[in-house]
């Protein structure tokens, strides 16, 4: 069972699924439905067109250079496999799936710092222009939080003392 890969947005495509195009020079594209060759006979870039493989991995939306995905790289010729090797890669599992759900979580974060920066810009420009609506009496939250030092001078507290 030979599975194939959508020359338009590289996912796979299953024996008995598809469509394949052959072009006069004889170079042969498949597809993995008709969404896909529409846009090839449109002439479309996959680059440029958002739902693809190829454009999330040229504007780094997909993870595509995690070094933890190389360990699955199949291998064509068959291994001899040792008892000592098999016992360390049974180890190594669970701290490599560790390794990429941290990765996939800190590529997840990164990806959203822009748009909470943004956000705060909009937010303190939309505050700018509403102070006007505030009381009069209003105090700002972060000067109510900040401590204040005050000096103390031991003759008042005597002199309140005595009283």
């Amino acid at each position: 069972m030979r599975l194939e890969k959508c020359w338009f947005c590289s996912s796979t495509i299953y024996p008995g699924h598809g469509i394949q195009f052959v072009r006069n020079d004889a170079k042969i594209f498949r597809f993995c439905r008709s969404k896909c060759h529409k846009n090839f006979k449109m002439k479309r870039n996959p680059r440029k067109v958002k739902w693809t493989k190829a454009y999330r991995r040229l504007h780094g939306k997909d993870m595509t250079k995690d070094t933890t995905f190389e360990l699955e790289r199949k291998r064509n010729r068959p291994e001899r496999y040792d008892r000592n090797v098999t016992e360390q890669t049974l180890k190594a599992i669970p701290l490599i799936t560790k390794i990429r759900h941290d990765r996939l979580k800190k590529h997840i974060t990164d990806r959203q710092k822009p748009g909470k920066a943004q956000e705060r810009k909009k937010d303190a420009k939309e505050l700018e222009q509403d102070l006007g609506m505030l009381p009069k009496n209003f105090v700002e939250p972060s000067i109510e939080n900040t401590k204040i030092k005050v000096k103390v001078i031991k003759q008042q507290i005597e002199d309140d003392m005595e009283e």
